[in-house]
Order: C-alpha cells, then sequence, then structure tokens
C-alpha cells in the first residue's frame, strides 16, 4: 500500500507550510485538493494513508456559501469510522468536532497573532505533545471555537479559548492554533486577511505580529517538526507497518 494523504485546503494562501517537507522527508507522498477552486474531494477514503483538513477564512456553518465544507466534514466522518489518520488544523480542526456532532460557534473575541497556549495533564503526557514544554507560544488566526468532543482527550488551552486542541482514540488530532505557518505564509496572510485586520484596529497589530514572526518562528518550526514527525511515527507508521 502506498503511503499518501490526501489534504483539503480550503483557500489558496492556507496551505501545509512546514508539513509538506515533513511528509516527504518520512517518505510520505499527498494530493492536495483545492476545494476553493472547485476540485472535488474524493468520494472515499479509499486507499490513502490518512486525511489533513487545512485552515481557512469560513466557518464551519457556512455551508450555504461555502458547500465543499460538507464534502469535507463527510470524508472527516469516513476516516474517523475506518480508523484512519486524521489531523485538522484550524478550520479542519473545527470541521472535525463539527463532524462528532459538537457545538462549533462564535469566540468572544479572536485570537490572532502569537499568543501563549498550556499543556493540559493529558497533554502533557500525549504521545505527541509529550516533548513540547508546558506553556509554549504559538501562532493564531481564528475566531471560533468549539465544545470538547464526546470522548475525546483536551490536550490545550489558552487565556481565550479553553478548547485548543484535542486527540479522540489514537488517530485523530485537531489542532485550533497553527503549528506549520512559515514566515512567508504569515506575511501573506497579513495582506490577504487586510480587511479583517482592519475592523480589529487597536486590538491585533500587524506591525508587531511582524516583528513577533521573527523572533517566534524559528522556535515554532522546531515544535511543527516535533509534533507532526511523531504524528507519522508514533500514529501513522504502526497502522500500515
Amino acid at each position: 500500500m502506498g503511503k499518501n494523504f490526501i489534504v483539503l485546503q480550503n483557500v489558496e494562501c492556507e496551505g501545509l507550510g512546514s508539513l509538506a517537507d515533513i511528509l516527504t522527508s518520512h517518505g510520505y507522498d499527498y494530493k492536495i485538493v483545492q476545494l476553493d477552486k472547485g476540485e472535488d474531494a474524493p468520494k472515499t477514503m479509499g486507499n490513502y494513508t490518512g486525511l489533513i483538513i487545512l485552515g481557512g477564512p469560513m466557518n464551519v456553518y457556512q455551508t450555504d456559501l461555502f458547500p465543499f465544507l460538507l464534502d469535507a466534514e463527510r470524508l472527516i466522518k469516513q476516516a474517523i469510522n475506518t480508523d484512519k489518520p486524521l489531523l485538522g488544523i484550524c478550520l479542519g480542526s473545527q470541521l472535525i468536532a463539527k463532524a462528532l456532532n459538537t457545538k462549533v460557534y462564535a469566540g468572544e473575541k479572536k485570537e490572532i497573532g502569537w499568543l501563549p497556549i498550556s499543556l493540559s495533564n493529558q497533554g502533557k503526557t500525549d504521545p505527541l505533545f509529550n516533548q513540547l514544554p508546558s506553556e509554549l507560544t504559538v501562532f493564531h488566526w481564528h475566531g471560533d471555537t468549539f465544545n470538547l468532543p464526546p470522548g475525546a482527550i483536551h490536550l490545550a488551552s489558552s487565556d481565550l479559548f479553553q478548547n485548543q486542541a484535542f486527540r479522540l482514540g489514537k488517530a485523530c488530532y485537531a489542532l485550533q492554533f497553527h503549528l506549520e505557518v512559515t514566515s512567508e505564509m504569515i506575511n501573506t496572510w497579513l495582506d490577504e486577511y487586510q480587511t479583517e485586520l482592519d475592523s480589529l484596529k487597536g486590538i491585533v497589530n500587524p506591525h508587531q505580529i511582524q516583528q513577533q514572526t521573527n523572533i517566534e518562528v524559528e522556535r515554532l518550526t522546531h515544535y511543527s517538526h516535533a509534533v507532526f514527525s511523531d504524528f507519522l511515527i508514533k500514529v501513522v507508521n504502526p497502522i500500515y507497518n
């Protein structure tokens, strides 16, 4: 069986980032489906090794405007039901929560920029997170959040949002924050999402985000390689080897 992930991309500027090189370095191929450009998600998981769902500016409940979100949710349910490795990032994590019949809703404030998260006790011993510090600074860009799905293990929280990451079973991980971003991606987002930033003047400072990126991004890349490599080594490999 080939080692091949299906990747659902919801908007052009939110790609795999550092995760692309990590997949390749561990011998995994991947097929990117650009949902926002009209590309169709596969009907079934078939022989794909696993599923990765990336971020995007839309909300999971905007299915009238973005009907492809329903295709993503359908594939998520199939991956869960067949115990396929599953990784959701930001919007992807919210889609996983929704697929698990869990409420996804707007938070009191938006969380944008470099902000700390804290690992839960379960997070500190999780196979992917156990080599991270108990508190670490990561990159955020979201306004929605979700409740913890039934049976899921709570892994991390922030000051604004209780549920920053969870695991369901052994093979499903949902991360509200962005470990995958590169400095190039962040600069692109600051341009692409200028209208949103303009509406948050005095709350979110794009210049400060750029300055912090220069300080934080190398450390974030280290975290990214640690977590995503362990996802492949500890979660994916045992299923297929």
